[in-house]
């Protein structure tokens, strides 16, 4: 670590192989004197769960971000595509000011280092409403620009792959548990009825990892400026056409923090209020639309707890894996309340090594 000007602690910048340094070194020179940037003051930003990274800049005015995406793990092509139309939604997104797709860097605008989950209360959910409908209005604004045929379809077959993770990653391989004949015929007959369920609501644009961590607060403009009240939106390259119950599962189902039950159905109806006065096909029925965000969110879940687990058995990011736990109770909290999912509710205890609880223990662990 070192500091910034301002007494800072930056994350030194490294580079894992010396080529891809000098490519970033060459195009950095290229690009900073149009853009006003000062190519010393480069440093991390962030990292996520994928294999890209933030890096800041300071600028003439200002900072920037750069994408780091090596172009042989991550797509550029499809962040600046869903930039473009979430701009064009009239979200908060950040703005493509230069690019160089062909080695995956590109310099954006910076919408701050504060997220949504970094401003709520923990302790008191009902705090944290207008942060939630703030998150509601950038979402329903970006279902309502949705068209078909834009962005990739979010199929069953898509479906049935990303739950796969779950028996090959958690179960196989993190579990150390094999996957016999009477587990794999559960596992197939649940994963198909969570399929058809998933199916039946309408497709939108789908972000598909709308959370806090994704969500940045507002800023102030330069002094005297405009103040942009809208939060703005990250982390979204890998958005699909899919089912409109999923984004909202994602913003109420989080990876990092679950809410009692009480809130969860509060904000839910608030969003389904929203979409229906929006013209969104959220049917006329809460229960059906609850019913429905119940089992996309578990869709989610299964392949998150396989995806954390490849992070950290196969990726070398353990980290991910202290978040296992929430889920397996967001899964089982689903199983517990509909017949038709006890099943997996049973495979899901014989993994764990635990009994059944409630359908209404939800996500706080």
């Amino acid at each position: 670590m070192d500091q910034g000007p301002n007494g800072e602690k930056r994350a030194i910048l490294t580079w894992d192989r010396p080529e891809r340094a000098d490519v970033f070194a060459r195009w950095l020179s290229e690009v900073a004197p149009s853009q006003g940037l000062r190519p010393t003051s480069v440093r991390i930003a962030s990292a996520d769960a994928s294999f890209r990274r933030y890096l800041r800049i300071d600028a003439e005015s200002g900072t920037r971000i750069i994408m780091d995406a090596p172009p042989e793990l991550e797509s550029s092509a499809a962040f600046i595509q869903v930039a473009r139309l979430m701009q064009e939604a009239g979200l908060r997104a950040p703005e493509v000011l230069a690019s160089d797709e062909a080695h995956g860097f590109l310099l954006l605008s910076d919408l701050g280092s504060r997220t949504m989950m970094d401003a709520l209360d923990l302790e008191k959910p009902q705090g944290n409403l207008d942060l939630y409908l703030a998150a509601l209005d950038a979402l329903v604004g970006w279902q309502r620009a949705s068209r078909p045929g834009v962005l990739p379809a979010f199929d069953g077959a898509m479906m049935r792959r990303e739950m796969e993770l779950f028996p090959e990653w958690y179960i196989r391989r993190h579990r150390g548990i094999a996957v016999d004949e009477p587990m794999r015929t559960t596992l197939d007959a649940m994963f198909s009825i969570i399929i058809a369920e998933c199916q039946a609501w309408p497709s939108v644009f789908v972000h598909a990892d709308f959370m806090p961590r994704n969500l940045m607060l507002p800023v102030d403009g330069a002094p005297g400026g405009p103040h942009d009240a809208r939060l703005g939106v990250l982390d979204f390259q890998d958005a699909v056409q899919g089912p409109i119950t999923y984004d909202i599962a994602s913003l109420m189902r989080d990876a990092f923090h679950g809410w009692d039950e009480a809130f969860v159905i509060d904000v839910t109806i608030r969003y389904w209020e929203k979409a229906r006065s929006a013209g969104l096909p959220v049917g006329d029925d809460f229960g059906a639309f609850y019913r429905g965000v119940e089992w996309m969110g578990l869709q989610r879940h299964l392949r998150i707890a396989g995806v954390f687990a490849r992070l950290s058995l196969r990726d070398g990011k353990p980290r991910y894996l202290a978040d296992a736990p929430r889920f397996i109770a967001y899964m089982r909290a689903t199983a517990a309340r509909y017949g038709a999912l006890k099943p997996l509710l049973r495979l899901i205890d014989r993994i764990e090594g635990s009994s059944e609880t409630s359908a209404y223990s939800f996500g706080r662990v």
